[in-house]
């Protein structure tokens, strides 16, 4: 069982839970130390003293990294807001001056949304944020409750979430299109259904692995089956294969300029397939932080109207 000092043995120290935030992200003392201005003995004290309070270890060695207990784990996301909420508090009174704001912000989505808008992101916060870092996670093949949790800070892309604290704001609709080498043969001459699923085979994005999706389902229905011959994670990685192979491939129709970067052909699917609904998902704790809403603000911008020319 957890033995933990009440607050009048320990005192209510705000630097502490501002530490155990940094620690909890950084996951490393010496890394820690920089972002809080202290010496690594300094640094390894509070630990110590964090670790007293809390009657946790909190972080724990891992061969040559620090990894959190699941105690930590379980209180991290508590322990940000808490952090963000006293910042907020004592801030003074006016718009917040994001030149000053020194924060991490943790974007989870498909990485074709790093590859596309992610120089313009970056160089927007260079110039309106500079002490802002972005880590972009890509989505795993497990599903977890990482805003919730505080694993990441803004979701991008199609949300599937089904947690109903978590607030999702619609962006806009993407569809799917098809993408092969230049003079691939289904370039030359009509392209039908039949041509589309027969005369080659096909490569899907799957974060879980999956050879199967929409494109099945809806060839199903005309009778028509496709082969599928491999699935990989990302779409970028997807697109170095479709180079150098006669695999058929598939790319957002907002992000078709990675598949044009690198003289891969893209044309429309001769199917009647759904539209993807493309949206933000962000915890509500986040709602009034005026960082988070510049984020998101950004990333409304990047993707509504970065995206209209496409």
């Amino acid at each position: 069982m957890r033995v933990t000092q009440s607050v009048s043995e320990v005192g209510l120290d705000l630097n502490l839970l501002l530490a155990l935030d940094v620690l909890l992200e950084e996951q490393s003392v010496q890394k820690a130390a920089r972002r809080l201005h202290l010496s690594e003995p300094a640094t390894s004290r509070t630990l110590g003293r964090i670790r007293k309070a809390l009657g946790d270890p909190i972080l724990v060695r891992a061969g040559r990294a620090m990894v959190p207990t699941p105690y930590a784990l379980s209180v991290r996301a508590e322990v940000s807001a808490v952090v963000e909420r006293a910042k907020a508090l004592f801030a003074a009174s006016g718009p917040t001056d994001l030149r000053t704001v020194a924060r991490t912000f943790t974007v989870l989505g498909q990485d074709a949304f790093a590859a596309s808008h992610g120089p313009a992101l970056l160089a927007r916060a260079a110039r309106e944020a500079p002490q802002v870092r972005l880590r972009f996670l890509n989505e795993s093949h497990v599903d977890a409750p990482t805003l919730r949790e505080g694993v990441a800070d803004l979701e991008i892309g199609v949300i599937d979430t089904t947690h109903p604290e978590v607030h999702t704001e619609h962006l806009l609709d993407d569809h799917m299109l098809a993408v092969v080498r230049a003079r691939h043969p289904l370039l030359k001459g009509r392209l039908t259904r039949r041509r589309f699923a027969e005369e080659a085979d096909h490569l899907i994005v799957s974060r879980r692995g999956r050879l199967h999706g929409p494109i099945d389902t809806e060839l199903a229905l005309h009778g028509l089956q496709r082969r599928v011959v491999a699935t990989v994670g990302t779409y970028p990685a997807s697109l170095f294969i479709l180079r150098d192979t006669d695999l058929v491939g598939l790319i957002g129709a907002r992000s078709r300029s990675l598949a044009e970067s690198l003289g891969l052909m893209t044309f429309e699917i001769p199917l009647d397939l759904p539209p993807l609904p493309v949206g933000l998902a962000w915890h509500p704790r986040h709602d009034a932080d005026p960082a988070h809403a510049w984020l998101r603000g950004c990333v409304r911008e990047l993707l509504v109207l970065g995206g209209q020319s496409g």
